[in-house]
């Protein structure tokens, strides 16, 4: 057996799982250290996972039991911060926050005479000071409403949202069981409509929700939800990562739908995007507190060429408290029930899959074009997610084949329950754009499908917004095409 560190876990379970591992038992116990590391760090300073990922309760703007408003942000490059917005006239002077050793800014707003002192809905914004006396301004980084209003600005506003509790969306019904063999609906709110315009939370708990039971499906992943400025994007640039789009409605309206699903016996999965984030400064998390390296890697390391994008730091407690409390928020607040995790083939290798063909070769997973430490924090989601909610489903959008992605982590996995095969709808539209039918390779079609890692769960789509949305038509007007319409 090769030699190396003393190995964290049984070698002879991750043999008995794929013995071409073996050369990179090394590797695979270096990987482990790394993750207990930092999940003793997160133990150690925090106490639990539960306790680290309600950071959402902390940071950000929070009612107290009294109607006073606490807000708390990290930014540590500033040297002055106050909170401002409708409820103060936008006045620098009057809300100033206090920093503490760790470049956390606090502020405490008393109630009004036992009523909140900040309006619900109103907008607000941070104020900052930089070092050589530069003032900027800010959305709150933990923020969970903003709104665009195109008519004065494509720029996002933050709203604190704050509704009586008569207009608070209440949960009816139970999660439905873990489910054993899903059945996946990929769906958009915002396109799920006929006429040519956005739709909505309400119509899609109407009218499409129904029409998706009927047909058979039992899991819905839900796509461009998180806040993002530019539309287009279908929701990989995300702005803020807190805020359900205000494009399709209210957050009590997202409430509602996923309650509706859970009605049905449908499990609702969020398409999470931790692998990048948008680069909008006024409106999103990019240079936060005037620095390139707060949330992300400083320098090229922190940019992604290809989605002119920035890349996080999950390297960083804090970074690890935004994003794990990122999850917990979505799973506790909104109830959903698991997550498709968007680009994860680009957050395990430091090339990002850039200019890479993955032929299947064991030295492509391991060595120095790994990202260890994404690859840590991948580790780190699933162990929270499956500790606090065991019921919850995680799936990876991976390309490359990492071997134990879905291997539980006790067993030397990454601890996902489930990878995208993503080979197969790519090879159905390529069947149908360039392919007669007479010139199908049976021998090709079997191998694509059956293609998968031994003990591995799989997701095989049909097909999936990446080749029948993004630049393409769907399978069904490939094959039917506009006749289909008449």
């Amino acid at each position: 057996m090769a030699s190396g560190p003393e190995l964290t876990f049984n070698p002879d379970t991750i043999m008995s799982i794929d013995p071409w591992l073996e050369p990179n038992l090394p590797a695979l116990s270096e990987r482990r250290g790394h993750f207990d590391h930092v999940k003793h760090n997160i133990l150690s300073s925090e106490g639990s996972y539960d306790a680290f990922t309600k950071g959402y309760k902390r940071f950000g703007l929070n009612v107290q039991n009294d109607n006073s408003v606490t807000y708390t942000e990290w930014a540590p490059n500033a040297v002055e911060a106050s909170l401002i917005g409708d409820f103060n006239n936008w006045d620098r002077g009057t809300h100033k926050m206090t920093k503490d050793q760790y470049g956390v800014w606090n502020l405490t707003i008393p109630s009004n005479n036992g009523a909140c002192p900040i309006p619900h809905d109103s907008k607000v914004k941070i104020s900052m000071v930089l070092p050589h006396g530069e003032r900027i301004e800010r959305l709150p980084a933990w923020i969970t409403r903003v709104t665009q209003d195109l008519s004065v600005s494509p720029i996002y506003d933050a709203r604190f949202w704050n509704p009586p509790a008569e207009q608070t969306y209440k949960f009816k019904h139970p999660r439905p069981p873990k489910v054993t063999s899903a059945r996946i609906y990929e769906a958009h709110v915002g396109i799920s409509s006929p006429e040519p315009r956005v739709a909505t939370y309400k119509e899609f708990t109407v009218n499409i929700l129904p029409r998706i039971k009927n047909l058979g499906y039992n899991v819905i992943q839900l796509m461009a939800v998180m806040e993002h400025a530019y539309y287009a994007s279908f929701g990989y640039q995300v702005t803020s990562f807190f805020a359900a789009s205000s494009r399709y409605g209210t957050p009590d309206e997202l409430k509602e739908l996923i309650d509706t699903a859970h009605s049905m016996g449908i499990t609702v999965l969020l398409d999470v995007v931790h692998s990048h984030a948008c680069k909008n400064v006024l409106d999103g998390i990019n240079q936060f507190d005037g620095t390139d390296h707060l949330y992300f890697h400083g320098g090229g390391r922190g940019y992604h060429e290809l989605w002119d994008s920035r890349l996080f730091n999950y390297s960083h407690h804090e970074v690890l408290r935004f994003l794990l409390s990122n999850l917990r928020f979505w799973l506790e607040e909104y109830q959903f029930d698991g997550f498709r995790f968007d680009g994860v083939t680009s957050m395990m290798y430091v090339h990002h899959g850039i200019g890479t063909g993955f032929s299947g070769g064991y030295h492509e997973y391991f060595g120095p074009g790994a990202d260890n430490e994404a690859i840590v924090y991948l580790m780190i989601a699933n162990d929270m997610i499956h500790q606090l909610y065991p019921n919850a489903l995680t799936i990876a959008e991976d390309v490359s084949g990492m071997p134990l992605l879905c291997v539980p982590i006790e067993k030397g996995g990454m601890g996902f329950d489930y990878r995208l095969a993503m080979a197969v709808p790519d090879m159905w539209i390529k069947l149908l754009k360039e392919k007669s039918d007479d010139e199908w390779d049976m021998n090709n079609i079997v191998h694509t499908l059956t293609n998968r890692r031994y003990r591995e769960k799989t997701v095989s789509y049909a097909e999936s917004h990446d080749q029948a949305l993004v630049g393409d038509k769907t399978l069904a007007f490939w094959l039917m095409d506009k006749e289909m319409c008449e």
